[in-house]
């Protein structure tokens, strides 16, 4: 392949994307006709035809950019082709972008335009397929061309990847955080006032200490922070006891170990919350045997901290458990063969030789658990109680009787700050120590076992709190197969008949259960969202890894911002970013797909990141050497190396697109109806029992989609052995 292939075929397909595809987005949802509407109505055609018969020249940006890189790309590779790439493609993207937002389908969108330039004769739309298909190929000449005047080494690859990825970030993280969070600083009446977010921060419900001195309660900063840290340690703990037991205790307990440890991830939410208040709510189990034996009243003490702390465990120990695996794979044995051949015991290579190597993946763990407590929003809401955080004063800000946006961008804007100080003290932990273990060199070397002590800590720990993972959900999942929880016990299946009923008809076979529309509706929206979040994830993973520039840190935390941000806020700012031109995808399966992926892409990106941190430079450098493009080497030599991190984002973001709930509850619509949205409106009325057997079918699909992606990725080959 030529070094013009590349440069060409993005040109190719920009042009493609001007004359052959839809320019705008159909106002009904539906899908354009392609043999005749490319070339007919105002709403379906191309943006050649937009131009030359329904009067949009503001759209001759395109042509106008794509043309300039064509002449480029006839240049010989150098600082002139670059020049000629990047000037096409600024052009074009300013050009359209800034027509796009001041140009809505009523007209101009100031009333300054309109004065200087004159009434519009016809509007436009949001921007649809040939839009996208224009504004990915100008992005990609962008880097092309900054590769040809010199930046990110020339690289072509490297820096369309770069700019690609960092414009996906600025669209669909950035604009819709800005949007929700620009509130913060406009007081009541409508004007710019830093004195009213200095008022709403420093409320006494924010940062009050009352409960060190007395008081009822401390400010919900605080209790966000607390519940945070406890969360963090909590299941980086657990999650790094189970792993270690996992790779490094007795084979026959791994299969037993990852089943149940990835229980928690493939669970909707409110099976984990209604198991935890049948055990230990003020009717729960627990509470009646107390009553029971000893006469203890119940009462309400698991609502508050101690039931969130509890109730996140079990959400997000599965993320640090499948990141901290992964790492642990990929642990070389020499090191540690190393240190007890230097007489070392078993405690002392874990304590200076293991557990240093493993500080990129605790850390990241550490991280995800702390950012995932700050945004959750389910557990607070159920099992809270009088325990306010952040995520919950958001949402009653934004959805409850006060109605106080500015009050909810303020808070929100508090929950970003905190993440962005955690976000750099990780990185301040880590510095610039190398923690490589997997280089070019065979390793069949075996993995020593664990030191006494620290198996006997896993036994101790994760056992046990594996073991309550299965009771929670043998009570929760059994609601779905009896009569009336709390009344009525006697088994049946009424309530799966009922949501995934099959009927013989005239015309064959019938769905005529209720739930069959929403499960379809969030399978085909999920399977789209995956493996876009994976790769996505992994790309970004990889350009932080291995790829200097600047900005990288700015780059490296939008990347994260997203757990920062409540889902419930979310969900709200991707309202406000897309719900006009030139981005209007409200109401579409679209935006609840795009939900999906940046909502999920934090862990794509932090598994990598941890994995590639492990793997020598020396294999990409030994590729380049025998003259492999650096996507060969990102496909041919690094990704069989990643499948643990490709695992991890694959399964994380197919199972929390499948059960998320906050992000999506102000997104879907009557066509397109989630899983979750309709288990919500059934437990809103009374019928428990549907709900549950619903969670039981979500299960065990995501139970088979799971183990579908373990054996559809394969494992890694390290060549090593391991102990019988």
């Amino acid at each position: 392949m030529t070094a013009r292939s590349p440069i060409g075929a993005w040109l190719l397909l920009g042009w493609l994307g001007f004359v052959a595809l839809p320019w705008y987005w159909p106002q009904d949802g539906g899908s354009p006709a392609w043999l005749a509407g490319v070339w007919g109505g105002a709403e379906t055609a191309s943006g050649l035809v937009q131009v030359l018969r329904h009067g949009r020249p503001w759209l001759l940006f395109a042509p106008a950019g794509l043309l300039l890189g064509s002449l480029g790309w006839w240049l010989p590779a150098g600082r002139r082709q670059g020049g000629w790439l990047v000037t096409g493609a600024a052009l074009a993207l300013i050009g359209l972008l800034a027509s796009g937002f001041a140009i809505t389908a009523q007209g101009w969108a100031f009333e300054g335009l309109a004065a200087g330039f004159g009434a519009l004769g016809l509007g436009q739309p949001g921007m649809g397929l040939g839009a996208a298909v224009v504004l990915l190929s100008l992005l990609a000449l962008l880097g092309c061309g900054l590769a040809r005047l010199g930046c990110f080494r020339a690289d072509t690859f490297v820096a369309a990847a770069v700019v690609v990825s960092a414009a996906l970030l600025a669209l669909f993280v950035g604009l819709p955080v800005a949007k929700a969070l620009v509130g913060a600083f406009v007081d009541d009446a409508g004007a710019w006032s830093l004195s009213a977010l200095w008022a709403r921060l420093s409320h006494e419900r924010v940062w009050g200490l009352a409960c060190l001195s007395g008081g009822v309660r401390c400010g919900v900063a605080w209790n966000t922070l607390a519940l945070a840290l406890l969360t963090a340690c909590g299941t980086t703990l657990l999650g790094a006891l189970i792993a270690l037991y996992a790779e490094r205790g007795r084979p026959r307990w791994r299969k037993s170990l990852n089943l149940l440890a990835m229980l928690p991830i493939i669970t909707p939410p409110f099976v984990v919350g209604l198991g935890l208040i049948l055990l230990f709510g003020r009717a729960g189990l627990v509470n009646q045997a107390l009553e029971a034996w000893f006469g203890v009243t119940p009462t309400r003490w698991f609502y508050g901290l101690f039931g969130v702390w509890l109730a996140q465990l079990f959400a997000f120990t599965p993320i640090a458990f499948m990141i901290l695996r992964g790492v642990i794979q990929g642990i070389a044995p020499a090191l540690e063969e190393a240190a007890q051949t230097l007489r070392a015991d078993r405690w002392t290579t874990f304590r200076s030789v293991t557990l240093p190597l493993m500080m990129p993946g605790l850390a990241n763990a550490f991280l995800v658990g702390f950012i995932e407590s700050m945004a959750d929003f389910g557990n607070p809401v159920v099992v809270g109680g009088q325990y306010a955080v952040l995520s919950t004063e958001i949402f009653f800000a934004i959805v409850g009787a006060q109605f106080d946006q500015g009050r909810a961008a303020s808070l929100a804007l508090l929950l970003t700050l905190l993440a962005l100080l955690a976000f750099f003290a990780q990185q301040r932990l880590l510095g610039r120590r190398s923690y490589t273990t997997v280089a070019g060199k065979g390793d069949s070397g075996i993995a020593p076992p664990l030191p006494p002590a620290v198996r006997w800590a896993s036994l101790a720990l994760a056992v046990p709190w594996l073991g309550f993972t299965a009771v929670v959900y043998a009570f929760a999942l059994a609601g779905g197969f009896v009569q009336t929880w709390g009344r009525d016990y006697s088994p049946t299946l009424v309530h799966f008949r009922s949501a995934f009923d099959l009927q013989w008809g005239s015309h064959g076979l019938v769905w005529a259960g209720t739930a069959w529309n929403s499960l379809f509706t969030t399978l085909r929206l999920s399977a789209i969202a995956a493996p876009l979040c994976a790769a996505l994830g992994l790309l970004i993973a990889w350009l932080l890894a291995r790829t200097d520039f600047a900005g990288r840190r700015a780059f490296e935390f939008a990347a994260l911002l997203a757990f920062a941000i409540p889902g419930t806020v979310l969900g709200v700012s991707y309202i406000l970013a897309f719900n006009v031109p030139p981005f209007e995808l409200t109401g579409t399966g679209l935006i609840i797909v795009l939900c999906f992926v940046f909502r999920s892409l934090p862990v794509g990106v932090r598994a990598g990141s941890a994995s590639l941190k492990q793997i020598d430079r020396s294999l990409d450098e030994a590729s380049a050497m025998l003259h492999a493009g650096t996507a060969t080497t990102l496909r041919r030599v690094l990704l069989p190396l990643l499948k643990p991190a490709l695992v991890a984002a694959l399964v994380y973001s197919f199972v929390r697109s499948m059960t998320t709930v906050s992000a999506v509850v102000f997104l879907v619509t009557a066509e397109n109806e989630l899983a979750t949205t309709y288990i919500i409106s059934r437990v809103g009325n009374g019928d428990y029992g549907l709900a549950l057997a619903y969670c039981t079918v979500l299960m065990l699909l995501m139970s088979l989609t799971v183990a579908a992606i373990q054996a559809l990725v394969g494992q890694r080959q390290l060549g090593r052995r391991v102990l019988p």
